[in-house]
């Protein structure tokens, strides 16, 4: 009897600490959420504007996009690079986009977002790049 008690106050302190824990993080993304639907986002990472475009606007679902990352300057970054893409605070499978250098100096990849079934719209897009420190994009995608 005792230790079901505590295993239940365990369970939840466990609960309280996870969505205590979550809420800052959600906070976090909400700043830019809608920007990439009226064009380009560009965020500093490591001495560098790196800018994310995805088209076609809006975004959304179940759909193919184009995914186009520029930055200044471009020196010393590979030319093939991962974009992966994630719901922050739900696992959603793995999918990342290979985004490869192309003539212009971008590098782009197409892919898809799939569509959450529990109705959640937020996605984060965080550009794979130890040169880069790993920049993030946060954004919601439309139906």
């Amino acid at each position: 009897m005792v230790l079901r008690h505590q295993l239940k106050r365990a369970g939840m302190a466990l609960l309280v600490a996870m969505t205590l824990g979550a809420a800052p993080a959600q906070a976090d993304y909400a700043a830019d959420s809608n920007a990439i639907h009226n064009g380009p986002c560009t965020k500093e990472a490591e001495n560098r504007k790196v800018t994310l475009d995805i088209t076609p606007r809006p975004v959304r679902h179940m759909q193919e996009l184009t995914f186009r990352v520029t930055m200044a300057p471009a020196k010393q970054i590979p030319s093939t690079l991962i974009l992966d893409l994630s719901m922050p605070g739900m696992v959603m499978g793995k999918n990342q986009v290979t985004l490869k250098k192309r003539p212009d100096g971008a590098w782009e990849g197409k892919g898809i977002i799939v569509r959450c079934m529990s109705g959640r719209t937020l996605w984060k897009a965080t550009l794979l790049s130890s040169e880069l420190g790993n920049p993030a994009f946060s954004f919601n995608v439309r139906d």
